[in-house]
């Protein structure tokens, strides 16, 4: 396992990383064309260009590290055990929004380290807000630091959910939806999975579920709310896995509470 200085080290290197991709992000805004790789699954040059800013920088720190990608081709694949310290990024989480001028999108850059997500870094241009966290060293809003809520009651919780780019086949995400419309007290859909997990460790949120999560969405905001006092598992209450679709991520307090009902039928 790491040391607390090369912790930090890693820490400092994805907040970097992720700044670099957001400048990237920002440059192109105004100015992108769009190509559909999926019905509204949208993907930009920004998107490449983000992605090949965070990539070049990390080698360069780091150039016996793995990475994992969402674009320039890199596909979902776990790292084998005893692989090297793996990046794991997504350079746009929320491209739609981002499409749409919506200010809801991010840079998410993890590192995966002896199978677990040990450090995030997640930026917001539009924002400016950088959250941050490392295994052992606290979760940080730019620089000070957070912590997941307290509540207790479902029917206090403003919970958060993600979709699929297509819910066609997919209608379990609107069952959900609507079942936990009556329990909690609110419900968000951001359009941002990283963002999501970073509200819930910035007590925003208090809880956060989906079905349809991938690891570079995730990896990063794991380590944030773990370190913010918070809790994820898989949605059957089982060890959470970044390379498995689902998750459930809360301030604690809930959690027992989501999982029951997530047991049940919606």
């Amino acid at each position: 396992m790491a040391t607390a200085d090369q912790f930090s080290d890693y820490l400092a290197a994805a907040c970097e990383a992720a700044r670099r991709g957001a400048a990237v992000l920002e440059e192109w805004r105004a100015k992108f064309s769009v190509r559909e790789k999926g019905r509204s699954d949208l993907v930009t040059e920004a998107d490449v260009g983000s992605q090949r800013a965070v990539r070049q920088y990390l080698a360069g720190r780091f150039p016996e590290h793995g990475f994992v990608g969402e674009e320039e081709g890199a596909s979902q694949l776990r790292p084998e055990p005893g692989s090297p310290p793996t990046w794991v990024v997504d350079p746009l989480d929320g491209t739609t929004n981002y499409v749409h001028d919506i200010p809801a999108y991010c840079v998410s850059v993890g590192l995966q380290l002896e199978g677990e997500p040990s450090v995030g870094a997640i930026f917001d241009p539009r924002q400016n807000e950088l959250f941050a966290a490392a295994k052992g060293l606290g979760a940080t809003l730019n620089g000070k630091r957070i912590r997941a809520s307290k509540s207790a009651r479902l029917s206090d919780a403003v919970l958060a959910t993600g979709f699929p780019p297509d819910v066609r086949g997919n209608e379990k995400a609107l069952d959900w939806w609507r079942h936990f419309a009556f329990v909690a007290r609110s419900l968000r859909r951001t359009g941002s999975t990283a963002l999501n997990l970073a509200y819930v460790a910035a007590g925003r949120y208090d809880g956060y579920w989906a079905f349809d999560n991938h690891a570079w969405d995730v990896v990063a905001g794991v380590v944030l709310v773990r370190e913010a006092g918070g809790i994820v598992t898989k949605v059957n209450g089982g060890p959470f896995d970044a390379f498995a679709p689902d998750g459930l991520a809360s301030n604690g307090p809930l959690h027992p509470l989501l999982l029951a009902e997530l047991r049940g039928k919606p």
